[in-house]
């Protein structure tokens, strides 16, 4: 029963973007304003570049005080090579992923196109549903 639930049936498909060439300020401005951890960066076509965390932008905060310059861009902060998973794949095997990796959240890929991001808590939020 449990293998039968779906990415798709659990992901957050309205999902906060993030441009390579964005200045960091404003999208750090759009994390906290969304009360978010991080969030897929995307190019003009809509491809998947990489993922933009929370994390990453403590490495603002670093350079700045260390360095005295300004933010700078998106591309210059973000994680590339991002690991996603694919809408179809079942909710056990991503609950699986995320004991075995860092991540907080993964990009949801349907047929090579970005179609939403899985967390943690939406992996918990489907078995509170479940019992």
């Amino acid at each position: 029963m449990l293998n039968s639930i779906l990415v798709k049936d659990y992901m957050t498909a309205s999902l906060v973007t993030f441009k390579p060439d964005m200045n960091m300020m404003e999208a750090i401005r759009l994390l906290a304003e969304h009360h978010i951890s991080a969030g897929p960066v995307v190019d003009k076509r809509g491809n998947l570049v990489g993922m933009l965390s929370e994390k990453d932008c403590m490495k603002v905060l670093l350079q700045a005080s260390y360095h005295e310059v300004g933010a700078g861009k998106v591309s210059e902060y973000m994680s590339p090579g991002v690991k996603t998973v694919n809408s179809d794949d079942s909710l056990v095997d991503v609950a699986r992923l995320f004991l075995e990796a860092p991540y907080k959240r993964y990009p949801v890929m349907r047929d090579n196109v970005l179609v939403g991001q899985i967390s943690r808590s939406d992996v918990l939020r489907a078995l509170k549903k479940i019992w």
